[in-house]
């Protein structure tokens, strides 16, 4: 899939400007204190740029140029890296890594194992790793968690949504947060 990451983020930009709150998914990863997150399928940069303002240290990734390019001249001063998640080689570990705005349901199918195990191999000693996306499209939280856990990680809590409303099953969201053995 082929994006215009100007058009993209003025979807978010218009969002904003009608009074939406457009930063639940940062709101939600500051809860976490971290010293540094690592945004994993950053796209425009929204959660990456609202987490830095917030003093953290971000690093943002995304495999699609035109969603960097709006990333880098809306915030030159983050590390924006291209990359394909599941062979993210960034030699780094971070308190957080967040995949917001269901970036699994955008990689190839049978590729989702490699892309968890690939943004899991960012996760610090006793990290985290958050992640929302949509249930009804083909890749389950049963199906995630079976990945989290062949990458070494082991599910912490699960909501419906990044305002930490209950999960229940058989919902159509899920923001799971998914531990590093400390």
């Amino acid at each position: 899939m082929t994006w215009d990451g100007d058009d993209y983020q003025r979807r978010f930009d218009d969002l904003a400007a009608s009074g939406e709150d457009v930063h639940g998914e940062a709101a939600f990863v500051l809860a976490f204190a971290p010293a540094t997150v690592l945004d994993a399928g950053c796209g425009t940069g929204r959660v990456a740029i609202e987490l830095a303002r917030h003093g953290i240290e971000v690093v943002g990734v995304d495999v699609d140029a035109s969603m960097l390019a709006t990333a880098r001249g809306r915030a030159p001063g983050i590390t924006w890296v291209a990359s394909d998640l599941a062979a993210l080689a960034l030699e780094r570990r971070f308190d957080v890594v967040v995949m917001a705005g269901n970036v699994p349901l955008f990689t190839a199918p049978g590729t989702r194992a490699a892309l968890v195990a690939g943004v899991a191999g960012h996760v610090a000693p006793g990290g985290l790793l958050v992640a929302g996306f949509s249930l009804d499209r083909g890749y389950t939280e049963a199906d995630y968690d079976g990945h989290a856990a062949a990458a070494g990680l082991t599910l912490v809590r699960r909501f419906a949504t990044w305002d930490r409303a209950p999960f229940t099953p058989g919902g159509n969201y899920a923001v799971s947060v998914h531990g590093a053995p400390g």
